[in-house]
């Protein structure tokens, strides 16, 4: 609890005054394409747990189901920071990069595996290829 973070520039910062529900790391392509990255790690927190300073840009993209992906980042650095979702209902995610300590984070799995880097080894970590039926 009390997990800190915000954006490159430092125009967003925010607080959890909860402990994350979990963490995962998502190889879907979208969030590849946002980080510019193999994968996205996110930690998912309910939504009124989290105490903004500043006002992140929104960026509404499409899931796979066809529900909106509001991706919210920074408008002076570009740092994506949030991703706000219809499911799990009340959820959002927050990108863990954006974390100031992150050395507590172990992802619990990996969702759209089906779309993952072919080099990239899963480890012990369970994997789906899209998103568990249980969320």
């Amino acid at each position: 609890m009390g997990l800190t973070g915000g954006c490159l520039c430092g125009k967003i910062r925010y607080e959890l005054t909860t402990d994350p529900a979990m963490c995962v790391t998502c190889h879907c392509k979208n969030c590849q394409r946002q980080a510019g990255s193999a994968l996205s790690i996110i930690i998912a927190v309910p939504e009124g747990s989290v105490k903004v300073e500043g006002t992140p840009k929104t960026y509404n993209d499409t899931g796979d189901s066809g529900a909106t992906v509001g991706r919210q980042f920074c408008e002076n650095c570009g740092s994506p920071v949030f991703t706000r979702v219809v499911h799990p209902p009340g959820m959002m995610f927050i990108k863990a990069g954006t974390l100031d300590d992150t050395s507590s984070l172990k992802p619990a799995f990996h969702c759209y595996t089906k779309s993952k880097q072919a080099w990239i080894d899963l480890g012990d970590i369970p994997g789906f290829e899209t998103v568990p039926e249980s969320l």
